[in-house]
């Protein structure tokens, strides 16, 4: 999952990184209004963390701009001010959680997963497609209790397509997903299809897999 951090004090930043990149979050770090409009016009994420005292205005102005966008992102609220008017007109706004600093890491950890897992529409930590069975919180695949081995990036282009079944997601998507920013990937790459291949070839070791489609010129799809 790719993470926008909206956050104008380092240390807290860095410190949020750090635990998330332990949890398998991809986390990019801006420090003003201004950066954050930018990155989330440019490209595509999960989740925002979104601080409200910005030095370059007020992060109510950012999470209005990411919903009139009609973007589904995960938006938590992160901030010292935790006045009620505050909370009410955040949730107003389309904010999906709200937490008052300090707060501990671990709170931060299960309130995203819990917003993410809500947005997605699922209730459980387990995902099934087809005999296959993807466990959530420790990034592992089995087949009839069979444990399927995947790099990290192959269970997390396996468990974003999955989480869009029926949908054709873009290498472009996928990208940004699973490596974070676009821009710094070259765009005459082919490294999505050697991963989607060798994804392909240790599934196809314990099932048929003609419900993996590639999409010509476009992408992938997973059909359920």
């Amino acid at each position: 999952m790719n993470v926008l951090i909206v956050e104008d004090t380092k240390e807290l930043a860095v410190e949020l990184t750090d635990y998330l990149a332990k949890s398998g979050y991809i986390c990019k770090w801006v420090a003003s209004c201004e950066e954050a409009l930018e990155e989330v016009s440019v490209n595509q994420y999960d989740a925002l963390l979104l601080d409200l005292g910005l030095p370059d205005g007020n992060g109510f102005d950012v999470l209005e701009s990411v919903r009139n966008s009609k973007s589904k992102m995960a938006v938590i609220v992160i901030t010292a001010r935790g006045e009620l008017d505050d909370k009410i007109n955040g949730l107003d706004l389309g904010a999906d959680d709200y937490l008052t600093k300090p707060f501990a890491l671990s709170e931060l950890g299960a309130r995203l997963y819990a917003v993410i897992r809500r947005i997605h529409g699922f209730t459980v930590n387990e995902l099934d497609i087809h005999g296959f069975k993807i466990r959530l919180q420790d990034y592992k695949v089995s087949y009839q209790e069979n444990a399927v081995a995947l790099t990290k990036k192959e269970f997390d282009i396996f468990q974003y397509l999955v989480l869009n079944k029926n949908r054709v997601i873009t290498r472009l998507q996928l990208t940004e997903h699973v490596w974070g920013d676009v821009l710094e990937v070259s765009s005459d790459s082919n490294f999505i299809d050697v991963h989607v291949r060798n994804l392909r070839k240790k599934l196809d070791k314990h099932a048929t897999i003609e419900w993996f489609e590639t999409v010509r010129n476009v992408g992938y799809r997973i059909i359920s």
